[in-house]
């Protein structure tokens, strides 16, 4: 679930529990958890409401200075003419076990084959051709680089190129940055481990 910067901190503190979304249909579900950029979430309950319903209260607990500020965000969108749904959540505190998958380094020889294969699988389903060794190594030759430069670098356009560099994450080998990205511990030592049985 996106919310842009100005909401991170709140999320992250657990003041902001509420979010006002308009969508053709629902595209969270309750019950499940979700990454922010202010941390993980779990969906509470996700409800259809009117504008009217929407109180001073509810725009303070979805991280809005007033109601006013927050009907005007709303109003202001280019899918104001969409249902309009109220999702409520909670900060989830325990570990991300992505991140705890992407910090964990001790790779033996299993470890670095399984990886190895599921990479594979990933090269042989791409219409761009084998890219995800050539993508790890970019990305570790140019750490915090914008997407849209390594994107280029490769000859790719930028959209096909963040979801395959979001394929790798799920992978624990890669960490987004406010810029770019970089190699997660886990994806430096599969990395270095390819590259070397590769000599």
């Amino acid at each position: 679930m996106r919310f842009t910067k100005p909401f991170w901190d709140g999320i992250a503190d657990g003041s902001i529990t509420l979010a006002f979304r308009r969508w053709a249909r629902p595209t969270v579900v309750a019950g499940r958890p979700y990454r922010t950029g202010g941390g993980r979430i779990e969906v509470l309950s996700v409800e259809p409401t009117e504008r009217a319903a929407i109180d001073e209260k509810a725009a303070g607990q979805a991280g809005h200075a007033s109601l006013a500020e927050l009907l005007d965000f709303l109003d202001r969108s280019d899918r104001a003419d969409l249902p309009l749904y109220r999702i409520e959540f909670k900060r989830l505190d325990e570990p991300d076990p992505r991140q705890e998958l992407a910090n964990d380094n001790q790779l033996d020889g299993e470890a670095v084959a399984e990886i190895s294969a599921r990479l594979d699988r990933l090269d042989k389903a791409s219409r761009f051709g084998p890219w995800t060794r050539a993508t790890l190594g970019l990305i570790a030759e140019h750490p915090e680089r914008r997407a849209p430069d390594l994107a280029e670098m490769m000859g790719r356009e930028t959209k096909p190129f963040k979801l395959d560099v979001r394929k790798l994450k799920n992978l624990g080998l890669t960490e987004s940055l406010r810029t770019g990205y970089r190699l997660s511990p886990r994806g430096q030592a599969y990395f270095g481990a390819w590259r070397r049985q590769g000599l």
